[in-house]
Formats: C-alpha cells, sequence, structure tokens
C-alpha cells in the first residue's frame, strides 16, 4: 500500500515515521522549507527516552508520480486549501484519504473537490510538537488513530461497513508502532472531540491562563461549564450529540484545581503565533448560527483569535 503523508510537523511526522518503522511504504508530501530540513537532520522523534532518526522519503508539490492508496491529511488551518490542491495528482479512483484536523472543515473541502466516496472520518489523538530543531518531540505517551467511513452509524444497506479499501487500511495501519480504532461512528467521535477542544481553548482564551488557574478564580468553573454546553448544543443539532458520560468527564478535566492543561491554539496564541481561529471556532460558530443555537461565549473567543491573527498578519 502506498501512504502519502501530508504534512510532516508534529501529528504527521509521528504517525508517519511510526510507519516507517514498521516498514510501511510512505512518502510525505512537504514544504520546501520543511524538505530542507528534513534532509538535513533527517526525521526525528525525541522525548519520553527516545531517540529515533529516520530519513524518509520526500516529495514536493508538483512532483508527485501517480495515485497513492491512502493519503493522510494533517496540516493545520493555515496550509489546509493549499494542501488540498497539491496533493490532488495523488487522487486515483481507488484512493482513501484521511483527515485528521479538528473539527470538520476539512471534511467539507475535500468531498467538495474528490466527491464522498474518497473521503474518510479521521481523528488523531497524540500529544507531540515541532521543537526548536525540528523534531517530533513526545510530550506524552498516548498515541491512536480512529478513522472509518462517515456514513457509518446511519441507514441504509452498506452504511458504515468497511469495504475492501477501508480494510486495507486498517491492515496497514495497524501493529504499527500505535494504537488503531476502525469505528463505527467517527463522526460522532469527531464531533465529541471538537466539543472538548473549542471547549479547552475557549477556557484558556476568554480566561486568559491554564485551566487551573481559570478554575481558581470565582466565576471561573461556571465559565468551563457554560462553554462545554455550548459546544454540546452545537453538536446536538448537527445530530451527534456528546454523551453525558463524555460531558462528565469535560467538566470534571476543565475545571480542576491546580491543573496546568492548556490548549495547543492558547500556547500559540500566547506566543504571539498564528492559531486555528477557523477551524477549530469560527466554523463551529457558523455552524452553530447555521442551526440556530445561541454560543456566546465561543463567538467571543472567536472574535478574540481572529483579532490576533489579523495583529500577527498585520504588525504595526
Amino acid at each position: 500500500m502506498r501512504i502519502l503523508v501530508v504534512g510532516a510537523g508534529a501529528t504527521g511526522g509521528y504517525f508517519g515515521g511510526r510507519l516507517m518503522q514498521a516498514g510501511r511504504d510512505v512518502t510525505f508530501l512537504v514544504r520546501p522549507a520543511r524538505a530542507r530540513v528534513l534532509r538535513e537532520r533527517g526525521l526525528r522523534i525525541v522525548g519520553l527516552g527516545e531517540q529515533t532518526v529516520l530519513e524518509p522519503e520526500l516529495v514536493l508539490a508538483g512532483e508527485i508520480d501517480g495515485p497513492y492508496d491512502l493519503i493522510l491529511l494533517t496540516v493545520k488551518e493555515s496550509g489546509l486549501a493549499g494542501a488540498v490542491e497539491d496533493l490532488a495528482p495523488a487522487v486515483g479512483p481507488r484512493t482513501l484519504i484521511m483527515p485528521v484536523l479538528n473539527g470538520m472543515r476539512q471534511v467539507d473541502l475535500l468531498v467538495e473537490r474528490f466527491g464522498e466516496d474518497a473521503v474518510l472520518g479521521g481523528i488523531a489523538y497524540v500529544m507531540t510538537t515541532l521543537d526548536d530543531f525540528g523534531d517530533v518531540q513526545r510530550l506524552a505517551g498516548m498515541h491512536r488513530l480512529a478513522y472509518g467511513r462517515r456514513d457509518a452509524g446511519t441507514a441504509g444497506a452498506g452504511a458504515g461497513v468497511p469495504d475492501e479499501r477501508l480494510q486495507a487500511v486498517h491492515e496497514a495501519l495497524s501493529g504499527a508502532g500505535f494504537d488503531t480504532v476502525l469505528s463505527l461512528r467517527i463522526l460522532s467521535a469527531m464531533w465529541s472531540k471538537w466539543t472538548f477542544i473549542s471547549s479547552l481553548g475557549a477556557v484558556n482564551v476568554l480566561g486568559g491562563g491554564s485551566v487551573g488557574a481559570v478554575a481558581a478564580v470565582p466565576g471561573g468553573k461556571a465559565l468551563a461549564e457554560a462553554v462545554i454546553a455550548e459546544g454540546a448544543a452545537v453538536a446536538a443539532a448537527a445530530g451527534h450529540p456528546v454523551p453525558e458520560q463524555e460531558i462528565d468527564v469535560y467538566r470534571t478535566m476543565l475545571t480542576k484545581d491546580g491543573s496546568a492543561d492548556t490548549a495547543s491554539l492558547f500556547r500559540d496564541l500566547s506566543a504571539g503565533l498564528p492559531v486555528e481561529a477557523e477551524q477549530i471556532f469560527g466554523d463551529l460558530v457558523a455552524r452553530a448560527d447555521g442551526y440556530g443555537v445561541p454560543v456566546p461565549l465561543l463567538s467571543a473567543a472567536t472574535v478574540r483569535l481572529r483579532v490576533h491573527n489579523a495583529s500577527t498578519a498585520n504588525p504595526s
């Protein structure tokens, strides 16, 4: 199976690297600047006692020589539209594309460009970052990919049942040094993660600190609970209600005294870097408006992030 990993950052570099180690046929589609780093240093996975150095097969936009069986899309919001066009020559009639970004906007873009049948649902559960050297640094032991057909859980003959292409993908990803889940409810899982990620980010952005810092002040825990309720209401309106036991877990995590937890989006905000305002927040607020669901807190967080992005794009 030919696998194209689009992006070799913290997520793509990690999962693509693990697939390489397992002997899979992996190529990374990267930008020239990232290609230079990888050619000079190799693809390095470090942290948690690990020092792995790999020599990845790289391809630049315009150099793709034909279709791949699986495309793993791992870029951030800023690179999404360009990546969709760059990977187009790699898509054949039997190619499956698995985006693992947070949110749903990436699915809409891919379906519009390549059709319903080509696009899987996917989620990456991993805590990694790129360090100052461009190496993939592990921050925690969790590493899991969940994926499945997006019609899973719907009525109709064959709905959600993996076909031979998806079964082949599952076999290729399994046993490659990370956990895999072939989900029959992947859209619901994607909405659940989106609810959590947006809630965590909103607590950090609106509260101006970590979960514990926000929880420590009067009204902080109420803010967290209200944000979770907004996100859950949007998911329910979309037809993918978050199970109550998961909501309880989110409440516990986002009101925990002393917790240092912050969303990667908030860390980027604090560092003065561009943030995924539209992918995680703007699109969620737009969908809420379409469903008639009021989300004042998520809307406020969206405005804050848009102002930040505007200032980083046009510094005074």
